[in-house]
């Protein structure tokens, strides 16, 4: 009982709040857990199961080849011309057999094998200044609509101070507008804004035609019109008719990774094909003009933003390719019901967690985001880097991360089990295992920009530098929340400061709704010089 408290406390944190020399409050806050206390198995088995079906036929190649060179290793050269030209007969039809085997063999081989994807470039849209907006500016926008009390006003400057965002985020100028904003006709404005801005910066870097483009992707979690976005941007690039189009809704943030999945399953049966995953987020439709505290807090985050990507399966595009898509790790904890929406507690108390679109009491329409937040999160980010790990860390770090869990399971269990005298601290240095350091296995991260309080979790959790986490904190700080499309103005960060090299490996982390946790991995296939077209070319020095 001692033990699941201190457990229990170690997830908390506390905040002293002043309110003037009369009185203070104490505030408690649940930390994320640590991602790697409380380890589970079979997500280590899951995560070697993908490494052992990808690397089967690489394993066996080395043995034969060992094989077959040490059976030519044992004869001299006049002993195998011997056996091969002199001594051996051939007849025309064993030749052709054996031919036809070795070229159905090695054409099997090449069929099978996935094909490479190749990120060919990516362009994220820089909104016009007259869209930037200061902490303070933006307040006075909430105070210019009308629709919020001095208190909802004074919570969302408290939120805002503490957010991790800066003086330049772009706001839509209709959330000032004391009529209804969140309209289908403002909803379908910005959203032409932002993507059409997002494309014509792609097609313009890629030189493409939007008609050779096979496959459109499109995510975006709140806005959903009929006809469909992926429609809208059809029909203003003419593209054509046979083309495979999609549109995601209601995914939440980490809905750009899942785009991302369904455009590579696409190439993949598609051959010689481009693809354009748009991943974006409709701020203004998505305002929220009530009171509740818990649905404020989406208004004071989220900013515009949207990402254009052209992927490619083409061999021929691997000279001009940016990146190579190495892994992709899904993570789904839907069906666990604290993700998914609320527990109900008798008599008649609901407990609402995680992220959940409803009406407020006075039947305004927004999002809610849970205090728990953060525990539910983490345990799906638990669940993705376990699984992610066994697929990109080196083999040391693996065999001391399998060594320690081993002995946890069964060396710590035996002791629990057997005297309860032991020491606290001995008790806590045999159930923690061995932390990998992810730091082996990639070169920078790019992690979902939702918050600093997040991003600082993170860091404590990863044991990450502030150095690692760069790309996040800079992009929180000058776009904001930009939902799904953040690890891509990050990854735009990484380039415009030319730090990229031949051979760095990326690792896009994103989490959402659901509650999701998605992880995209890339190989950098060439040193990235700083593009002429970047949104952040004129914030650095």
């Amino acid at each position: 009982m001692a033990a699941a408290a201190g457990g229990e406390q170690e997830q908390l944190s506390t905040e002293i709040v002043h309110g003037g020399s009369q009185w203070f409050s104490v505030r408690v806050r649940r930390r994320l857990p640590d991602l790697l206390q409380s380890v589970n198995l079979k997500y280590v088995k899951l995560g070697y199961h993908y490494l052992i079906n990808h690397a089967m036929y690489l394993a066996t190649v080395p043995v034969m080849a060992l094989l077959f060179s040490a059976q030519l290793g044992s004869l001299s050269k006049e002993e195998l011309w011997d056996r091969v030209w002199l001594s051996a007969t051939y007849d025309l039809a064993t030749v052709l057999a054996s031919f036809g085997v070795f070229v159905f063999t090695l054409s099997v081989y090449f069929m099978s094998r996935p094909r490479p994807i190749y990120l060919i470039d990516f362009a994220c849209f820089k909104p016009a200044d007259d869209l930037k907006v200061t902490k303070e500016q933006f307040i006075e926008m909430a105070r210019e609509s009308g629709k919020f009390d001095e208190e909802s006003l004074e919570f969302q400057k408290r939120i805002v101070d503490a957010s991790g965002l800066g003086d330049e985020t772009y706001v839509p100028r209709t959330i000032a507008s004391r009529a209804n904003c969140s309209t289908m006709k403002e909803g379908r404005a910005e959203a032409a804004m932002v993507i059409f801005g997002a494309l014509d910066e792609l097609f313009q870097k890629t030189r493409i035609r939007a008609k050779d483009v096979g496959i459109l992707v499109v995510n975006c979690s709140i806005f959903n019109p009929t006809p469909s976005l992926s429609a809208m941007i059809i029909n203003h690039y003419k593209m054509r008719g046979n083309i495979l189009s999609f549109n995601l809704g209601g995914m939440g943030c980490s809905a750009g990774i899942i785009a991302l999945d369904l455009a590579r399953d696409m190439l993949q049966a598609n051959p010689n094909n481009f693809a354009v995953v748009v991943s974006t987020e409709m701020v203004g439709y998505n305002w929220y003009p009530g009171r509740d505290r818990s649905m404020l807090i989406p208004n004071c985050f989220f900013r515009m933003g949207c990402s254009a990507v052209l992927l490619s399966n083409r061999r021929r595009d691997f000279p001009r390719a940016k990146y190579r898509l190495e892994h992709i790790v899904r993570t789904h904890k839907g069906a666990d019901d604290r993700s998914f929406r609320q527990l109900h507690f008798p008599p008649r108390l609901i407990l609402h967690l995680c992220v959940y679109q409803e009406e407020d009491e006075q039947r305004f329409k927004g999002l809610k985001v849970s205090r728990e937040l953060m525990e539910i999160g983490g345990d799906a980010l638990k669940t993705n880097i376990t699984t992610l790990g066994p697929l990109v860390l080196p083999v040391s770090e693996q065999l001391l991360f399998f060594m320690t869990l081993i002995k946890r399971y069964f060396i710590g269990g035996k002791k629990e089990g057997g005297s309860s005298g032991g020491s606290n601290s001995s008790r806590a240095s045999i159930s923690k295992p061995y932390i990998p350091d992810y730091k082996l296995a990639f070169e920078y991260f790019c992690v979902h920009a939702s918050s600093k309080r997040v991003l600082d979790e993170l860091q404590r959790n990863l044991e990450l530098s502030d150095e690692n986490l760069e790309a996040s904190r800079m992009t929180l700080h000058r776009f904001g929340n930009t939902s799904s499309s953040s690890i891509w103005y990050e990854l735009a960060y990484l380039e415009a400061k030319e730090k990229i090299r031949r051979g760095d490996r990326v690792w896009q982390l994103a989490f959402g709704s659901g509650f999701k946790c998605n992880s995209a991995v890339w190989k950098s296939m060439r040193r990235i010089r700083k593009p002429t077209s970047n949104p952040w070319l004129h914030c650095l020095e």
